[in-house]
């Protein structure tokens, strides 16, 4: 058994990271000290990710360390933000440090590398397998993408394909435990769209990460922008593998309203549709239009059923 200082040390201080990391004080003291790029804005956001809820307790350890950072980095892919540190707090049933806390702790830093973010603290207690993950990234003044600018008359488009998460889900209660499937690569290690997001600046109008279902995340930049919207659903880029597994019907259903797709949503003027669509392909990411925003609100073009995606406190968990 192990104190939660010794798991820190062991799993959770990175080797120290070099200047242009901007961390002047990073993991062992009472608070980390940062220097942010000067003239650009940090954006921050938090995510907690509970086991049960937001990820199935038997899913592999390092799916699990991967998954809790990549909701956090979707959110500042959402704004246009360039990822540079996060702080995690990890609470678990015992101090395990055996294989399990190892695969974790390679997960998570997998992605840390992959996307330039560094650890930069954290906290370890013992509870209910949970993550919590506050992520930070930078933006420079006036280019951050919000969910309020939508104008009528935007193009609506989406990266990437769609319902790949409810679809890995969907596969994984039924027993299917091929970690290959494409379906289970997008519900257990899902990619932030950061490098779209900082493509897309200057460019969209506004932009939401689809985390808690197409529709019910288009509804939030709706209200948030004063429009309304007509889809076009038969222009929905589904995920590979998804009619197969689930049938026409409820992969449609999937793409509108399953969780855990991390694409991003965004509204363009349509003059700027070929540039980013072109910026987006040059990063190996499609870019397809599923709609446009006018005057009147609501959503048309689909039969909407009074479903609304993910909801914390209604919504049924994972396992």
């Amino acid at each position: 058994m192990h104190s939660e200082f010794e798991l820190i040390t062991r799993y959770f201080t990175p080797d120290p990271p070099g200047p242009e990391a901007g961390v002047s004080l990073g993991v062992g003291d009472d608070c980390t000290l940062l220097a942010p790029t000067p003239g650009e804005r940090l954006a921050v956001s938090v995510d907690t990710s509970v086991a049960g809820i937001h990820f199935p307790e038997a899913a592999p350890a390092a799916a699990i360390g991967h998954r809790a950072l990549a909701v956090s980095l979707s959110d500042l892919a959402a704004m246009g933000a360039r990822a540079r540190w996060c702080l995690m707090s990890l609470t678990l049933p015992a101090a395990d440090d055996g294989p399990w806390l190892a695969d974790f702790a390679r997960g998570f830093h997998a992605l840390c590398d992959a996307t330039d973010t560094a650890l930069v603290g954290g906290d370890v207690t013992r509870g209910e397998l949970s993550i919590g993950v506050t992520v930070m990234g930078e933006v420079p003044p006036e280019q951050a993408l919000t969910r309020s600018g939508a104008r009528s008359g935007d193009v609506l488009a989406v990266t990437g394909a769609l319902g790949g998460g409810a679809g890995g889900l969907a596969l994984w209660q039924r027993g299917e435990r091929d970690l290959a499937h494409p379906l289970l690569v997008r519900y257990l290690h899902p990619l932030p769209r950061l490098a779209a997001g900082h493509a897309l600046r200057g460019l969209a109008s506004a932009a939401i990460d689809v985390s808690d279902g197409l529709l019910a995340d288009l509804g939030h930049v709706l209200e948030c922008s004063g429009v309304g919207a007509e889809l076009t659903p038969e222009a929905l880029p589904l995920a590979e593998g998804l009619v197969a597994a689930l049938g026409e019907r409820d992969a449609l259903a999937a793409g509108l309203h399953g969780g855990d797709d991390y694409e991003l949503l965004v509204a363009l003027p349509p003059e700027h549709f070929a540039t980013a669509h072109g910026r987006l392909a040059e990063r190996g990411l499609a870019l397809t239009e599923i709609g446009r925003l006018v005057e009147t609100p609501g959503i048309r073009g689909v039969a909407l059923n009074g479903e609304r995606g993910w909801q914390h406190f209604s919504t049924g968990g994972t396992s």
